[in-house]
């Protein structure tokens, strides 16, 4: 395979300037290399050859060198258009990790009642529902005909949109979801709140704090 189609991948997810050393290290593995000069000359000959390619007016982005390393970014020409629709996005998702694990539960049980939530989870889920309903994550289901007849909740449309499912069926394993979320907390890509409330605050509360956020550098 070609090293064109890799470095233009590797340059594309990189969320700032990645350097050429970066990318020969990267590409190493990939391609069993054992030569670093061979490569290396040949990944710079392939950034140039990409930098041509993306200097087409056909091209509303372009391949920069900035601080040292290479970047995607858009064209200035485009800027002003990038900028109305970069307002027009919804903000990112704030989430403490209670409300995750519930909205969890919900996703994969529904549709299901508060008490079930909080058996499952080993907790009082009731004070993070009205977040996730704020948030339009989820939605009422009617009530379940059992004594009380307490209202059950579903997942909606919005859940789908933000997590990037094409419907519920698409939804990882527990195992594997359990295992994304831990890897998304360590690596500091979802713009979730982690930590556990203090002593003597509640899950609501926990709710309100304000997590970290991914900063998308593509329009830059």
């Amino acid at each position: 395979m070609s090293l064109k189609p890799k470095i233009e991948a590797i340059i594309y997810a990189a969320e700032t300037p990645i350097t050429l050393d970066q990318i020969v290290n990267l590409l190493k593995d990939s391609e069993g290399a054992t030569d670093d000069v061979d490569l290396k000359s040949e990944a710079r000959a392939a950034i140039e050859e990409l930098t041509a390619d993306y200097s087409s007016e056909n091209h509303g982005i372009e391949l920069r060198q900035i601080a040292g390393g290479y970047r995607m970014s858009t064209k200035p020409e485009q800027h002003d258009l990038v900028r109305s629709f970069a307002k027009s996005l919804k903000p990112p998702i704030r989430l403490s990790l209670q409300a995750l694990e519930t909205l969890a539960v919900i996703a994969y049980k529904q549709p299901v009642t508060v008490p079930e939530i909080s058996e499952i989870r080993g907790v009082d889920s009731s004070g993070v529902i009205a977040t996730l309903l704020d948030r339009k994550l989820i939605t009422t289901s009617g009530r379940k005909d059992v004594i009380g007849r307490p209202i059950l909740y579903k997942t909606t449309k919005e859940f789908l949109l933000r997590f990037g499912l094409k419907d519920v069926h698409e939804l990882p394993s527990m195992e594997e979801f359990e295992k994304l979320v831990s890897e998304s907390f360590q690596s500091d890509l979802l713009p979730v709140e982690t930590q556990q409330p203090q002593e003597g605050h509640s899950e609501a509360a926990g709710d309100q704090a304000e997590p970290g956020q991914v900063e998308s550098s593509k329009t830059a």
